[in-house]
């Protein structure tokens, strides 16, 4: 199975932008959370939700195999999860 898609690259995809700006809006929202949280709560979320967009690029150049694709897609699945909890 080839992806055929005709983006330029990974910045062009819909899902790529989302996280992208979800992740901005995290790092800026959690800036007023407590200080105490600063090194539990506040790192995780902003580490998980940047690893969403991070695995989505990093999955871009591996579209053409196709296994490998959807493994990073499932690894920026789960961080987006993680993100949620």
């Amino acid at each position: 199975m080839v992806i055929n898609i005709l983006y330029q690259g990974y910045k062009d995809l819909t899902v790529y932008q989302k996280a992208f700006k979800l992740a901005m809006e995290i790092f800026y929202i959690s800036r007023d959370f407590p200080k105490e949280e600063k090194y539990s709560l506040t790192d995780q979320i902003r580490r998980s939700s940047r690893s969403v967009g991070a695995n989505i690029a990093e999955a871009w150049p591996k579209r053409k195999y196709v296994k490998h694709f959807v493994s990073k897609l499932t690894d920026s699945q789960s961080e987006a999860c993680e993100t949620i909890h």
